[in-house]
């Protein structure tokens, strides 16, 4: 029966090293799940706090893009109005060099004659 008892004590022995090594493992998991779980709250932290700064850069890029829009609009606007400005002075110096040309081409009045520009129409 010693024997016996002495096989039953080497299990019994066995048996509770096996369920300490499983302990072990347990709490060596344990450890890594808490450290993970405080890592993904920190990640969760941080993406909250980029969504926000995105958001922010999102509505301030929207602003300036509209502004610039506008500027967009306005330098058109005045480019196009300045280009009719050009036109219309490129037309009153073309009729001014013709107008002068043909008074220059005009015979001069003969001295003690009345000017055609003070005469009546």
């Amino acid at each position: 029966m010693s024997h016996q008892g002495a096989a039953l004590q080497s299990y019994n022995n066995e048996l509770v090293k096996c369920i300490e090594e499983l302990c072990s493992k347990r709490d060596e998991i344990h450890r890594s799940i808490l450290q993970e779980e405080e890592e993904k709250h920190k990640l969760q932290n941080d993406i909250r706090i980029l969504t926000e700064k995105l958001a922010k850069v999102n509505e301030s890029l929207a602003k300036k893009i509209a502004s610039r829009s506008e500027f967009d609009k306005t330098i058109a606007e005045t480019e196009a109005a300045y280009m009719k400005i050009l036109e219309s002075s490129q037309t009153l110096l073309s009729v001014l060099k013709r107008e002068s040309q043909s008074l220059r081409e005009k015979p001069s009045p003969a001295p003690g004659a009345p000017s055609q520009r003070n005469q009546p129409s």
